[in-house]
């Protein structure tokens, strides 16, 4: 493989590998090697080189085939426990084996090399391409709440402008609702990082569902934009982190309504020991081969408002992984698309299910 691409603990278990299994294969065929043969013992070696290859890299692999070359000779070839070989055809068969089991350890060693390659040209060429879309997202999204709060600042000290009340007002109302945009999404770069570098804090404990709904939907301003909400009355409460489980709420729910024109349904159910929530809309939905690619930061199939940077579903499912559950996506019946975040709940006491109504 390239180099420094296998670790030393894998070089390690490859020379492990090598010693005692090739201690073990004497063992197990010096009492039957009068009914197995030459060429079955030496496949059964070659197969220690191949696996030694494979674990520990061209290293074991070479110390595999010097190690079967010897022990073929010594216990498996007549004279037995001598190096001396009394048969020419053992003779060559003994030299081929170690020819062979040489190729094959570089042959496989030069395939990992290849494989390893490939994989880090991938992970580089995705690298590169999330850069570029972030740079593209920094670019735009969060340049337009910038300017905007930018202009209306500018316009509010300009000696040349007189404004009067009102129109000072929407300015400043303006100025306020780009800024929460341009915070909001930084909020999500910032968390998606974490994420990634596996620093976000995570505090879960039984809370009350309908506690972080009322939370979410305060945030999102639900007096202005509808959510219809169904929660049952003996609901158990769900582990979560009420932070995180507050932001994914706020992104699944205002995701809905911005594809959606009839206002979304919020519901929960108790099933097999988990709090089930489904964000329910009837707008355009996803195509079933698109629906992993939602998850990919920065992408925002079909979403042409310069609200966003295509972080929420893909945020989301961190936040909700993080916290020991699933976020999966599945059909609206009658069209549409619903969320399905599913996270461990405090089991029922008897007689406590509660399903949806």
């Amino acid at each position: 493989m390239v180099r420094g691409s296998i670790s030393a603990r894998r070089r390690l278990s490859g020379y492990a590998l090598t010693v005692v299994g090739a201690t073990c294969l004497v063992v197990a065929l010096v009492p039957v090697r009068d009914r197995l043969g030459l060429a079955s013992d030496a496949l059964l070696f070659m197969l220690l080189v191949v696996g030694a290859a494979l674990i520990g890299g061209l290293g074991p692999a070479l110390l595999a085939s010097a190690m079967s070359a010897a022990l073929l000779n010594f216990f498996f070839t007549e004279p037995f426990h001598t190096f001396r070989v009394h048969e020419d055809t053992d003779v060559v068969a003994v030299l081929v084996f170690a020819a062979i089991s040489v190729m094959v350890s570089w042959v496989v060693d030069l395939a990992a090399r290849r494989a390893s390659a490939v994989r880090e040209a991938a992970e580089l060429e995705a690298g590169n391409k999330l850069r570029t879309a972030l740079l593209v997202a920094v670019g735009h999204d969060l340049r337009t709440p910038l300017a905007t709060a930018k202009a209306v600042v500018s316009g509010l000290r300009s000696q040349d402008v007189v404004l009067d009340e009102p129109d000072r007002d929407e300015l400043l109302a303006t100025a306020d609702d780009a800024l929460d945009t341009l915070s909001a999404l930084v909020d999500n770069l910032l968390d998606l990082s974490r994420l990634q570098a596996g620093a976000m804090p995570v505090r879960t404990r039984p809370i009350p569902l309908e506690d972080v709904v009322a939370a979410a939907l305060e945030d999102i301003g639900v007096r202005h934009r509808r959510v219809l909400v169904d929660l049952p009355d003996r609901l158990p409460e769900v582990v979560a982190d009420p932070g995180l489980l507050e932001r994914v709420l706020v992104n699944v729910v205002a995701n809905a309504q911005r594809f959606a024109t009839d206002p979304p349904v919020l519901r929960a159910a108790w099933e097999r020991g988990r709090v089930v929530v489904r964000v329910v809309d009837h707008g355009p939905g996803i195509a079933i081969g698109d629906r992993e690619r939602v998850f990919v930061p920065f992408q925002r199939l079909g979403d042409t408002s310069p609200t966003g940077l295509g972080l929420g579903l893909a945020l989301s499912r961190g936040l909700v992984e993080a916290m020991g559950g699933t976020l999966e996506l599945e059909d609206t019946e009658g069209g549409g698309l619903t969320v399905v975040i599913a996270l461990p709940g405090v089991t029922a006491p008897t007689g406590r299910e509660a399903v949806s109504p």
